[in-house]
């Protein structure tokens, strides 16, 4: 479902301190980039005093500070008492507050990795194995995945003229994967071979491991205005059966000639909190949060306002909270949907910023989800 939220982004610069002294005694003291907590009279919040106050607003200073103040988002209305649900923390009537909640950055994504054993092949057999692989960009180019089948023989049997059931398993997986590492048939360069998305491994005797490779890293433009990250993710689905490889029937394998137990034993995930996902962000809610000029223009002349308070290779965490208009009476009947605000935070993980503004945090809206 969408997120028709009006969002704020604010990204807490590196080595920047959180405002929370009378040192900064309202919004308009922030220094560029600094982020800080305001209470409902704009006097700085600190964590002994952010709870007792009705509402609190979160605020950022900016470079660009012509026909705009500092960046600010809407009223915030906390209480540090709360009561822990399954899903969330549930709050007192008077919060607007519906979802708090933190991401905790990790810049590695784990790969898909599935194992393959526990064959029930005979000598001379045809087994077919077929892999398709999904993610974004991989769906853009092949309907239903990436999808190759190779189809091998099993090795003969070592004993004798008797008829014998026992396959070298061991034997039948080295000559599975010399079949995946082949290089693609032809000069065709769309023609793209296992290797390109695959590794293959045999850990133990009989067994075939099959992992996913991350994916690759696409060049980023110099262009301010392009939108080059995205979410995304490699998985695939593995197929073992008797007999050749058949266009007939793609979408699945015959539940009758299954010959091997597949096991997804690592299931791949997504990245969180890097510096070019927050890039992103900054770029996806600059027009939620600008005075004017609300789009980012190609000619660097129309977009002056534009600022990036990330740092290259930071894995950040991020803080999301979700939350209604303050003034109820500001609502208006109509036949129309209610539109909620959200403020989302980042912050370098592990960073001494990241500590001052958890405790601040929490001491608001209590301990996140």
């Amino acid at each position: 479902m969408a997120d028709f939220s009006l969002t704020t982004l604010f990204v807490v610069p590196v080595g920047s301190t959180i405002a929370a002294s009378p040192a900064t005694p309202s919004t308009q003291d922030l220094t560029a980039g600094q982020v800080g907590f305001f209470k409902s009279d704009y006097s700085v919040a600190a964590v002994g005093d952010i709870a007792a106050s009705p509402y609190f607003y979160v605020a950022q200073g900016r470079v660009n500070t012509y026909l705009q103040g500092s960046k600010r988002s809407d009223k915030i209305a906390g209480g540090s008492v709360a009561l822990t649900g399954a899903a969330e923390t549930i709050r007192p009537k008077s919060s607007n507050v519906t979802e708090w909640y933190k991401v905790t950055g990790n810049a590695t994504a784990e790969v898909q990795i599935t194992l393959v054993e526990n064959w029930n092949v005979k000598c001379g057999d045809i087994i077919t194995l077929t892999l398709r692989a999904h993610s974004s960009y991989i769906d853009t180019l092949y309907f239903n995945g990436f999808t190759r089948s190779i189809t091998v023989v099993a090795p003969c049997c070592e004993c004798g003229g008797d008829p014998c059931t026992q396959v070298d398993y061991e034997a039948l997986v080295d000559q599975i994967i010399a079949k995946f590492e082949a290089e693609a048939p032809g000069n065709n360069p769309d023609n793209i071979s296992f290797n390109t998305f695959y590794e293959f491994s045999q850990p133990d005797p009989g067994v075939l491991q099959i992992e996913g490779k991350p994916l690759t890293k696409y060049g980023v433009p110099c262009d301010v205005a392009a939108f080059p990250w995205e979410y995304d993710r490699m998985y695939f689905r593995t197929f073992v059966y008797s007999g050749p490889a058949t266009t007939a029937d793609f979408i699945v394998d015959d539940s009758c000639n299954v010959v091997a137990s597949t096991t997804v034993t690592q299931v791949s995930s997504y990245p969180s909190g890097t510096s070019d996902e927050i890039i992103q962000l900054e770029k996806n809610y600059y027009s939620y949060q600008a005075g004017y000029l609300k789009h980012l223009y190609r000619m660097a002349g129309y977009n002056q306002n534009f600022e990036s308070w990330v740092s290259a290779g930071t894995t950040y965490d991020t803080y999301y909270i979700k939350f209604n208009e303050y003034d109820k009476s500001a609502y208006q009947w109509g036949d129309y949907i209610y539109e909620d605000s959200m403020v989302i935070i980042a912050v370098a993980n592990g960073s001494a910023e990241a500590t001052a503004l958890s405790a601040i945090l929490v001491a608001a809206l209590g301990t996140p989800a």
